[in-house]
């Protein structure tokens, strides 16, 4: 049975000025080779590179 695919959508789906999504701060690149990206990748996104953008917002 597939696993599900860690994602960090919250549903708040509009992009700001910087390029980055509102509700989880992933670029339009991002979101769309979401699925193409390992697991590894994804945790690192959203470990390390999402918060950073978060707190930078």
């Amino acid at each position: 049975m597939a696993q599900p695919v860690l994602s960090p959508c919250v549903g708040i789906c509009t992009v700001n000025a910087r390029g980055f999504c509102e509700g989880c701060f992933r670029s339009l690149g991002e979101i769309g080779d979401w699925l193409t990206y390992s697991p590894e990748q994804r945790e690192y996104l959203m470990e390390t590179v999402l918060p950073q953008r978060e707190s930078e917002s």
